[in-house]
């Protein structure tokens, strides 16, 4: 009993390589919204969904041949197959169909409340403790991420949509969790396995939607496209990587700190304006992922 709570209250310490991968995965993840607005200019949001990570799927697959990984045990399979219809089936779906209407920044930023529901669900999962500086980084570095965007002139959207990207960002941290729980496997093969059921999912989602299955045909949606691909593989696998050298609700700040790296491609593609308001909130949110997460790694270090 005494070492089940221990194990419960572990945290760990990554070290500079997770630290290293966690700053890629924020990048990749941070550009994505921006490519995923350009992505569903031209495609239908789920069936574009659905070559995103059916592309991706073929990539990982190529990947398990060539490393000549072998098939997880039973016991993992039902698993990796929940994470990727999480992680990807609703996650994406949610969020490219969202993205038709609100801009990539706002999406940004009610994912980033992805850290304080991943906290809550590992706590509710039995996985960590909730303690004061865990909810307080969570809570500093969303009202930072917040401040960037609360901005005259952002426009009205639906209602629908705002209730699309809460749904994604619970299944993201549902994912980080199930991805958690399913233990140190093989991130190719785990993914593998993670993004062919989220592409089925899309798929019949994009089916039952009538939606019109086209090739990209304009230049723009083709760099894209192949972008988020690429983007993909690199980021799953770093997400993978990451959260089994550290904590599941601290792994969820690359939700927190993506929005800023949004801000910035938007504002080198798009002439986007960053203002001095632009920048205390940045600096909130760095505050927020210091206090939530790497203050409790240099702790655990003393």
């Amino acid at each position: 009993m005494e070492a089940a709570s221990r194990a419960v209250g572990a945290e760990h310490t990554p070290d500079r390589l997770a630290l290293g991968v966690f700053a890629g995965a924020v990048v990749v993840g941070g550009s994505n919204f921006v490519a995923v607005r350009f992505s569903n200019r031209e495609l239908d949001p789920l069936w574009g969904a659905f070559l995103r990570f059916a592309l991706a799927a073929a990539v990982f697959a190529v990947l398990v041949a060539v490393l000549r990984l072998p098939l997880p045990r039973r016991r993992v399979l039902g698993p990796a197959a929940v994470y990727g219809v999480l992680a990807f089936g609703g996650t994406y779906g949610c969020l490219y169909w969202a993205l038709q209407d609100v801009p990539a920044g706002i999406g940004a930023v009610v994912m980033a409340v992805g850290p304080l529901l991943t906290l809550l669900l590992a706590v509710g999962h039995g996985l960590e403790r909730l303690t004061v500086r865990a909810l307080a980084g969570a809570l500093v570095a969303l009202g930072g991420t917040t401040l960037i965007f609360f901005q005259s002139g952002t426009g009205d959207y639906r209602w629908q949509s705002y209730a699309l990207l809460i749904a994604a960002v619970l299944c993201a941290s549902e994912s980080v969790i199930v991805s958690k729980r399913i233990g140190p496997q093989h991130p190719v093969m785990t993914n593998a396995i993670g993004m062919t059921a989220g592409a089925v999912v899309l798929l019949l989602a994009a089916v039952l939607a009538g939606e019109t299955f086209a090739v990209p045909s304009e230049g723009e949606t083709r760099v894209a496209v192949l972008y988020l691909v690429g983007a993909t593989v690199a980021l799953f696998l770093a997400m993978l990587y990451v959260v089994q050298r550290w904590t599941a609700s601290a792994t969820a700040y690359v939700f927190v700190l993506m929005p800023i790296v949004a801000l910035i491609v938007g504002a080198l593609i798009a002439d986007e304006e960053i203002t001095a308001t632009t920048i205390l909130g940045g600096a909130i949110v760095f505050a927020g992922v210091y206090l939530g997460a790497l203050a409790r790694s240099d702790r655990s270090r003393a």
